[in-house]
């Protein structure tokens, strides 16, 4: 008897069911749509569209003052490919990547470990590693022009100090990218020095209680516990000090005004006055997605070498 009164209720559960799912979404679905909505609104207007765009113009000779617009093929590539100021940009751009990235990390390192050992007054030292990352870039670029002006500056006065000749740091065009990286290491390292901190206060203090007892010294301990435990957070700041490094205009913009930027023109400054100066912005696109292209190239280099190294390990 109770058997054949499940039967009907299975019947009718199922039934039931069916037509849920062949009437059409549930309410519940409705609702998470609706949430959805906002974002996947705006991931289209201001992400979809215009890369869809971008690559449109990067085929016509678009011009800003809206002449143009007729299909070119993929001729603005190959002008784009065989552009000596575009290469020369983006050797630049490469370069001061480099030059930047690796103190940007050592810095921020040495940094951390000062601060998490227990320096005294531990929050006037996280507050002024941190506090150049809030200031805009405006900001960050006038003060550098000041202390790297050849006349009254605080940076060939210490130089002078030293009995070393004045330099002209923004002037000179063999020395003004090296002014821009020191400008870009003092405004980010906060950055990095942030997240190496929290890693490092994530290291078990089990492991270092365990090396004590062992007899470890405090080199043995850093190069034994902390710098492998750090490793996964040093992948991470790498990779988004690079595709950040790559993306250098505001300083480089700002702090050269005025002076001859030929050998420190950084690839997205190119891709501005391309477009923006001299009206070509299907030229402007063309090389934009060349750059993307690299740092789409460099991303998937940076997540290869992350997870070998995380399969090693």
């Amino acid at each position: 008897m109770t058997a054949a009164v499940e039967r009907p209720l299975v019947r009718t559960a199922a039934s039931r069911a069916r037509t849920a799912t062949t009437t059409g979404p549930s309410r519940e679905g409705l609702v998470s749509w609706g949430f959805l909505a906002p974002f996947l609104v705006a991931f289209a207007l201001f992400l979809v569209w215009p890369l869809v765009h971008g690559l449109y113009l990067s085929v016509t000779n678009q011009s800003l003052t809206g002449a143009g617009g007729s299909w070119v093929g993929l001729d603005n590539y190959r002008e784009a490919l065989t552009d000596p100021t575009m290469w020369r940009a983006l050797r630049t751009t490469v370069w001061f990547t480099v030059v930047s990235t690796i103190p940007l990390v050592i810095l921020a390192l040495v940094m951390a470990l000062l601060v998490h050992r227990g320096l005294p007054g531990q929050w006037l030292w996280r507050l002024s590693f941190f506090m150049p990352f809030l200031l805009a870039s405006t900001v960050v670029s006038q003060i550098w022009v000041w202390i790297f002006n050849p006349d009254i500056g605080a940076a060939n006065s210490v130089l002078g100090a030293l009995g070393i000749e004045p330099i002209a740091w923004l002037q000179d065009p063999a020395v003004n990218l090296y002014a821009i990286v020191i400008a870009t290491v003092w405004w980010t390292v906060g950055f990095n020095f942030l997240l190496y901190l929290a890693a490092l206060q994530n290291i078990p203090d089990q492991l270092y209680e365990a090396a004590a007892i062992d007899g470890a010294g405090p080199w043995r301990r850093l190069t034994s516990i902390t710098l492998p435990q750090l490793w996964p957070a040093t992948i991470l700041i790498v990779m988004l000090q690079v595709l950040a490094s790559l993306k250098l205009f505001d300083q480089a913009y700002q702090m050269l005004i005025g002076v001859s930027t030929d050998t420190t023109r950084p690839i997205v400054q190119y891709i501005y006055e391309s477009g923006f100066v001299g009206y070509r912005f299907g030229y402007s696109a063309a090389i934009s997605y060349v750059f993307f292209a690299l740092i789409v190239v460099v991303g998937v280099f940076q997540m290869t070498a992350m997870n070998r190294r995380r399969n090693l390990s």
